[in-house]
């Protein structure tokens, strides 16, 4: 994907949940390596002024940005016709965009809502995207993950936690989700120039992990900065030593084995079926 200087001129990469943590370091790192950057974020106020920063920071002028609340699914494919619109290929799609509550909640669309934009956004997302990206081979995905999926278990009986709820629970299954379709779209791209896989940051100073588990905030000096947490984001996207692998899971750039129940192929295929039926997509989508 890079060139013999690690540079990303020429390529056109999309980050979700790009105006905070993460993901803003993860824009910064991909523009500064000479990459076309395109944002995705809820606010535009935040977006307009994320967007001049990284250009600021980076040096680059080829920032866009694209408003949408990724857990709408009606906002998820006006993105990504936007995308198709003002962008002629795409190189890379990186995946960051995630969300924790503490009570069960539901979208627009009637889904829980860590399930919908931890697992069924990027699901859509990369669905309605990857035509584009094959077009583009070589391509990536980065799916941003967790090391919370490890212990996690699918609830195939209770998907979205109508019956009984908990909030990190539902968490550490969404990432675990992430694991597993990492693991089916990696099958199913085989052999097409798209490569796909997913990374655990590290714990993060971000909003996300505060929201979550307030206390935290005490220990902020001792956990990572967003730009240490985005490394792994900005090498699986452009090095070349991750050239053609794919369907694999990170850390510190470096391969780990996720847990046995994120290698299971026939709950790949399951997740992928109903994923499809929640989101109203077909095989052939």
């Amino acid at each position: 994907m890079a060139d013999g200087s690690g540079g990303m001129r020429g390529r056109v990469c999309l980050v979700t949940g790009a105006t905070l943590g993460i993901g803003r370091a993860t824009a910064v790192g991909l523009a500064r390596q000479g990459a076309r950057v395109g944002i995705v974020g809820r606010s535009r106020e935040r977006g307009e002024a994320v967007r001049a920063e990284i250009a600021r920071e980076a040096g680059a002028s080829a920032v866009e940005l694209f408003l949408g609340d990724l857990s709408s699914q009606a906002e998820v494919r006006r993105i990504a016709g936007e995308v198709r619109a003002r962008f002629g290929r795409l190189d890379v799609l990186v995946s960051n965009a995630g969300v924790y509550t503490r009570r069960r909640e539901s979208t627009v669309d009637g889904i829980e809502t860590q399930l919908a934009v931890n697992h069924l956004a990027p699901f859509l997302l990369t669905r309605l995207l990857l035509d584009l990206l094959t077009a583009s081979a070589p391509a990536r995905v980065v799916v941003v993950s967790s090391e919370a999926h490890r212990g996690a278990r699918i609830p195939w009986d209770d998907l979205q936690g109508e019956r009984k709820y908990s909030g990190l629970r539902a968490y550490a299954n969404t990432k675990l989700m992430n694991l597993l379709f990492v693991r089916e779209l990696a099958r199913r791209t085989a052999g097409t120039g798209v490569t796909v896989n997913a990374l655990h940051p590290g714990v993060v100073a971000t909003e996300l992990l505060f929201g979550g588990w307030a206390p935290l905030r005490l220990l902020r000096p001792f956990l990572r900065t967003p730009e240490q947490g985005a490394s792994t984001s900005v090498w699986l996207a452009s090095s070349a030593e991750v050239e053609g692998v794919t369907g694999r899971y990170f850390r510190d750039e470096r391969e780990v084995v996720p847990s046995r129940a994120a290698l299971d192929d026939e709950a790949a295929r399951r997740l992928w079926k109903i994923s499809e039926e929640l989101t109203g997509l077909s095989s052939s989508s």
